[in-house]
Parts: structure tokens; sequence; C-alpha cells
């Protein structure tokens, strides 16, 4: 065999670089925690979960583990994202449970994909299980310009069996995708859409409409006590066919997901004394963040377990907490007693044993 064709023969068959436009498609990444009965992004990175119905629906989400029992197991994966109805739905009309994505306009926007030719395509693909059997479907709803909705075909879960599902989505003329750091579109995982939402014979590409979301669904898993839906391995990529999931390290995943969130028990914010009552601690952050990000301070006790502390013996609590903030760099003010000696270093640290996280949110 010659250089040249062992050098060929070397050559992957599949593409190689980044293929997949999503971000923790393997579900590993889950910076605020694995567990909520609250929806929007509440555990796994860059997935939410998006729900509403009558009076009595509730659902919890969370990040599970999977087993060697498990088919996505064999293929390297080992966390699934999980929506459980914990108080099941009364009302078939206005329903609905859904697993939402959005990525970024820009993203798309430089991906190769002609998004406004119908002869260009991309692909997602994923696997996904329910208790309940039946045909769920994936949507997806533009951002930019006239609202466009696509409804892929169906696909079919058997009870309990995890399932590799793999759906090609064609540009449409219609589409418009800003070059910029906003939402491209909204991906839906739907579990179920009340009747208020789906047309008996939607399908392909249309101009958004509320009653015209997706098809009708034969059954009901809002209804159902204690129904679960997994899902894991997403993957949108360029072209028509699927390939292989682009496995990536934790840390990979964590760092792209910190461009939209970022989390910290005891985040290193420092700065110098300037006034005894109030001053501004900052730190750098390691990855700069889609926008000027909000910070969300939550502690499982009062508020307030925060100190900062100048050099000297006595730590200085803290009452209030304001955020000045930019993509790059986190500032926040801290009102603090008149204990502070103008001149000195000062740290801010966790004061005392409640836990207390500050959140620092671009999501989109």
């Amino acid at each position: 065999m010659t250089s040249n064709a062992r050098e060929l023969a070397q050559i992957p068959s599949t593409p190689s670089g980044r293929r997949n436009l999503l971000i923790n498609g393997a579900m590993q990444v889950a910076q605020r925690g694995t567990s909520s009965t609250e929806g929007g992004n509440k555990t796994i990175d860059r997935f939410r979960t998006n729900s509403r119905g009558g009076a009595t629906l509730a659902i919890t989400q969370s990040q599970e583990n999977l087993s060697s029992s498990d088919e996505p197991y064999s293929k390297g994966f080992r966390k699934f994202y999980r929506k459980t109805v914990t108080t099941a739905g009364d009302d078939a009309a206005v329903d609905f449970a859904r697993m939402q994505y959005k990525p970024e306009a820009q993203d798309i926007v430089n991906s190769g994909w002609n998004y406004t030719s119908s002869n260009s395509n991309v692909t997602l693909s994923f696997w996904a299980r329910s208790s309940v059997a039946g045909v769920y479907q994936v949507y997806i709803v533009t951002s930019d310009g006239s609202s466009q909705t696509y409804v892929a075909e169906g696909y079919t879960l058997s009870a309990d069996t995890w399932t590799k599902v793999t759906l090609t989505i064609p540009g449409n003329s219609n589409v418009t995708i800003n070059n910029d750091n906003g939402a491209a579109f909204n991906v839906y995982w739907s579990m179920y859409l009340g009747t208020n939402y789906t047309s008996s014979s939607r399908s392909g590409w249309a101009a958004y409409a509320n009653g015209e979301q997706g098809f009708d669904f034969a059954q009901n898993w809002t209804a159902t006590n204690g129904a679960t839906f997994d899902l894991t391995g997403v993957q949108l990529e360029v072209g028509s066919v699927a390939t292989e999931f682009e496995h990536r390290s934790f840390g990979e995943d964590l760092q792209l997901c910190q461009r939209y969130y970022q989390q910290y028990t005891n985040p290193p914010l420092r700065g110098v004394i300037s006034d005894p009552n109030a001053n501004r601690m900052g730190m750098p952050l390691p990855v700069i963040m889609r926008a000027t990000p909000t910070v969300t301070i939550t502690s499982s006790g009062s508020s307030g377990h925060f100190s900062v502390y100048d050099g000297v013996a006595t730590a200085v609590y803290i009452s209030t907490i304001a955020s000045y903030c930019s993509p790059d760099k986190l500032e926040l003010d801290f009102d603090t007693n008149p204990n502070l000696t103008v001149g000195n270093a000062g740290c801010v640290f966790q004061a005392d044993a409640n836990a207390s996280d500050f959140g620092i949110s671009a999501e989109l």
C-alpha cells in the first residue's frame, strides 16, 4: 500500500469537525440541578420544559442516569432528560407538554444550511422513550421575520422502549433567520398537544397559527398520571443523512453551555474597599456570554449568606446586592455595615452553612 493510500484509508467515513449544531445533546450538563417541578430552564442546560394546562396538570423535569440495559448506553450515553406527569391533566383541549431547544441564530446561518431552499436539508436525530405508546411529534417554530412552523412526520414509540428517531427537515423560502445572537427557531418535542393547538392534516411548512402547531394526538400523555418521556442523543446537522452522534467531553459541553448560563456557589469576587458601606466586587467570566447576563441569587435559608472580608478578623455581613454585569465580567455591589477599611483589598465568601448560589443567565 502506498503512502497516499494509507493516508486515505485513515480518513473517517463520516464528516470531520463539529457536526452537531446543538449543545449538550447527551444531556450530561445540568448546572442548575437534577430535578425541578418548575417549567423553563431548570435542569438540563440548553433544554427546557414547556408545559401548560388546566387546573390539575403538574410535571417534573429531571436529569436521569441510563443503565447498561438501556440501548443508548452502548452508544456512549449515560444521561437522559425526563419529563414526568406528577398530577394528570384534565383538559384535553388546553393541556400540552413539550421539551424545547433554541439554537442561536448565527450558528444556524453560518452552518452551511441554505434554510430558504427546499432542496437544502438539516437532519435531526435523537433517542426517545415514553411509558405511553403512541405516535409523537417534533415541530419547529421560527423566531425572526414572519413566524413559520414546520411539523415533521410523526414517529412511533412502543411503551418503555428506547427508539432512535431520524427526521429530515427541508428549507423554505418563507423562513427568515437573522445573523445575530438571538434565537433561530424553537425545536419542540411534543408529548401532547391539546385540540386547541392541532389540526388533523397538519404537516410540513406553513405560516404559524396557534391552532395548527401540530397534528392531532391519538394518545393523551398528559392525562396519564406517572407518565414519563425520555430524550437523549440529540443531534442537528446539515444534510439529509444522520451520522453517528458527535460525543463531546463533559468539559467541552460545559464550556459551550456557559455561554448561556453559569452558576457559582462561591464565586471569586474581588475588589478594593472604597466605601465602608457599599463596595463593588467583580470577576472575569471564564466564557464570554451570549449577552449581558442577569444575576439571580438563591439561598436555602434567609437572604444574605455572603460576606465581604477586608483582611481584618471580622467579616462584614451583606444586606443587599445589586448587579452591574457585561458579557465578559460579573460585578456586584454589596451594601455592608461600616466596619470595612477603605483601601484594603476585599473578597466575597459564603458567610454560613446555608447554601447560596449565583446564577448568571444569558439564555435565549
